[in-house]
């Protein structure tokens, strides 16, 4: 299953997504809580429940001792969402102070993400933040860099709205030379679309020059929920916002899978009509017609 990491240009509901995401999926799955500036879901969707004592921070110290310890502290500070034991969530910080700790645990971090992806089945997610750029560069401490160089997608969340899509756009670039240089190549990028503004997924694809991957929509009374906790509203687990995430989900996937297939079997160069079959058999077919 795909390693999928959130990234945002400003506030454009990462967690709130990140969240969505993480409960909808049909598959176990794990959001790991990686935003340097802190987290908000042990104070919000979990009020309080899960205490400093447990989560992101705590990893750091593990990390040094050995990769034993590190999935040994890994799974004991995972948080359960359901009763049944299949949505987990680790925690983030509680203090951006503590985010320099972290910056040798990223890449070891990665690794456990990975393992539970390929060899349990999860579908992972990672809430990384708003991005921080340093020299035309992720910045090392701001951004968990190591974890979107090795997630299989990397999805920059925007709104529908001019102003979201000028603070996304300076970001394209650099975060696309990132990928090339240092991550899982340029076709690790894309837009996730939450439906609140004039601009539909066609034409923020177009503005920014990057698949739009998934849409989700404005859903403000499930979205308040995953912000705040509480009494889940009426006719939850039924709402736009969980069905469209479950989708979404799926189309992760299957995108994943696209891109090995091509990475696999590449258009043979030297037979310019055959050049591009591949890539036509492996996309969603549309409407015949």
């Amino acid at each position: 299953m795909p390693v999928t990491a959130l990234v945002s240009a400003k506030s454009s509901g990462v967690t709130t997504t990140a969240l969505a995401l993480t409960l909808a999926s049909k598959r176990p799955s794990l959001l790991a809580e990686c935003d340097p500036a802190g987290g908000t879901i042990r104070a919000g969707f979990l009020q309080g429940e899960a205490t400093a004592g447990f989560g992101l921070y705590h990893l750091a110290t593990a990390e040094r001792t050995g990769p034993d310890a590190l999935a040994h502290a890994f799974a004991s500070h995972l948080w359960s969402m359901d009763q049944a034991g299949h949505r987990k969530l680790l925690p983030g910080l509680t203090d951006p102070g503590q985010a320099a700790a972290l910056t040798r645990t990223w890449p070891a971090l990665s690794d456990v993400l990975h393992v539970l992806a390929d060899d349990a089945g999860y579908d992972v997610f990672i809430d990384a933040g708003r991005l921080a750029l340093e020299s035309g560069h992720l910045h090392p401490t701001l951004t968990p860099a190591p974890l979107l160089h090795q997630a299989d997608l990397v999805l920059l969340v925007v709104r529908g709205t001019e102003q979201s899509l000028t603070l996304a756009r300076h970001l394209i670039d650099p975060l696309r030379t990132e990928l090339t240089e240092r991550g899982n190549g340029p076709e690790a990028l894309g837009l996730l679309l939450i439906e609140d503004g004039p601009y539909r997924a066609h034409q923020v694809a177009d503005a920014l020059k990057v698949p739009v991957l998934a849409a989700l929509p404005a859903d403000p009374a499930t979205a308040d929920y995953f912000t705040t906790g509480g009494r889940p509203p009426r006719g939850y687990g039924r709402s736009p916002l969980l069905r469209h995430a479950r989708t979404a989900t799926e189309q992760f996937e299957a995108a994943v899978s696209r891109r090995e297939i091509q990475r696999q079997y590449p258009p043979r160069a030297a037979n310019p009509q055959l050049a591009g079959v591949l890539q036509r058999l492996t996309e969603r077919s549309g409407p015949r017609g």
